[in-house]
């Protein structure tokens, strides 16, 4: 599978992207949309929160901390809420 756009593997182990917002209250709101999807589909990422930015990690861990589909489609559907956010 194709890594999404603006993603990385980092360590070989994860998926990460930072996410850029005009301020903190943007970078809450994404935050939380991401949280919603992420009980949606029952897996979640590790989430670094800041003033404009949040950093987002999909990871695998029942899968030995490796980059699975369940992280490239995740990753995909956290783009989709970014475009609807930024």
């Amino acid at each position: 599978m194709d890594i999404p756009t603006g993603w990385e593997i980092v360590d070989g182990a994860r998926l990460r992207r930072v996410f850029r917002f005009p301020d903190f209250a943007g970078a809450l709101a994404f935050v939380v949309e991401v949280g919603k999807m992420a009980d949606e589909v029952g897996h979640h990422p590790d989430v670094a929160l800041g003033w404009g930015r949040a950093t987002i990690e999909w990871s695998t861990h029942d899968a030995g901390s490796k980059v699975t589909d369940k992280d490239f489609d995740a990753a995909t559907r956290t783009n989709e809420i970014h475009s609807k956010i930024k």
